[in-house]
């Protein structure tokens, strides 16, 4: 072999070796790359109780509870599966019932959902891609041109 065969011989055997690493990195996280799992991707996954994963949705109209002490419940839903949700802290400025939102925690043994910390749109016009996609494959899109009894029903429309 000459030394111009064995330098392209490295080159490709490093390139293949580069390559199938790279590949098996993306395999191991694929099931983190995900900004956000909506309720009906926790249902569907099965995420094991205690795993960190960021919960998004829309926060259900009439859900929010203060507990007192700065506890509160809510539910976060994307109209087809609904988790309910624990916080302990100060809820950001912006959060509200049919907001999009975006909590970080850990599903419990009961199926409840403890947020440890909560992300709100920033503003009226914003909402996550994720969130986005996830209504328009449930059929629930309120998007341009859609009926305005629905949007003022979710905060989607003006604001008192």
């Amino acid at each position: 072999m000459t030394r111009k065969q064995r330098r392209a011989t490295f080159i490709f055997v490093s390139l293949g070796i580069l390559g199938i690493a790279a590949g098996l990195v993306l395999y191991a996280l694929s099931d983190s790359v995900t900004f956000f799992y909506s309720p009906s991707d926790v249902a569907e996954r099965g995420v094991e109780p205690g795993e960190r994963i960021r919960l998004g949705g829309l926060v259900e109209m009439g859900s929010l509870q203060k507990l007192g002490d700065a506890n509160v419940r809510f539910n976060v839903t994307d109209f087809v599966e609904t988790i309910s949700v624990t916080h302990r802290g100060v809820l950001p400025d912006l959060f509200r019932e049919g907001q999009g939102v975006v909590a970080e925690g850990a599903i419990q043994q009961d199926g409840t959902f403890t947020a440890d910390k909560v992300l709100a749109k920033h503003d009226e016009n914003y909402m996550p891609p994720e969130v986005a996609d996830a209504l328009k494959r449930t059929g629930n899109w309120q998007g341009e041109g859609a009926e305005a009894s629905h949007a003022e029903t979710y905060g989607q429309g003006s604001y008192p």
